[in-house]
């Protein structure tokens, strides 16, 4: 198998409109939470105060782990919006899901009005969709697959 083949594998995806709304939302909201560990917007502490926090409840090194998360959430979700690399992204933001869920979450209980992991937990679901059924029909892995890497011979 050629590098192209294994690229053409990760970027193919079904042919459905299903992908676009769960790529969309998912990439909204994984942006927002992203840019408030990292930049401190829309009410965030930024890396050194989410580097901090993520120190007190034992993530370490809290920098480290903030930046990686941020990093992940925020690119991640930028990538989610125009369906780029769909799948391998899916992958990185469940790990951060499942990470988020059992670190923080889950001693909570599942409702997220006692800050449970009931949305954690959905940002998780909608992760394992997009890494099985890849970024849809109006995706630029779609557009990739389709006119670029079709034609080529291996």
């Amino acid at each position: 198998m050629t590098i192209i083949d294994t690229f053409k594998n990760i970027i193919k995806t079904e042919q459905t409109l299903s992908a676009l709304p769960l790529r969309l939302i998912a990439g909204i909201i994984f942006t927002a939470h992203g840019a408030q560990k990292l930049f401190a917007w829309f009410g965030g502490y930024g890396l050194d105060g989410t580097g901090q926090w993520m120190e007190s409840i034992g993530l370490t090194p809290g920098y480290l782990m903030a930046l990686m998360a941020g990093g992940v959430e925020f690119f991640g979700g930028l990538l989610l919006i125009v369906g780029l690399l769909t799948r391998p992204t899916s992958l990185a933001l469940a790990v951060t899901m499942v990470v988020a869920i059992f670190s923080v979450h889950f001693q909570n209980g599942l409702f997220m009005s006692n800050n449970g992991y009931e949305f954690g937990l959905t940002l998780l679901a909608i992760s394992l969709a997009l890494l099985i059924q890849g970024g849809g029909k109006y995706s630029l892995d779609n557009q990739l697959f389709k006119k670029k890497l079709s034609n080529t011979t291996s």
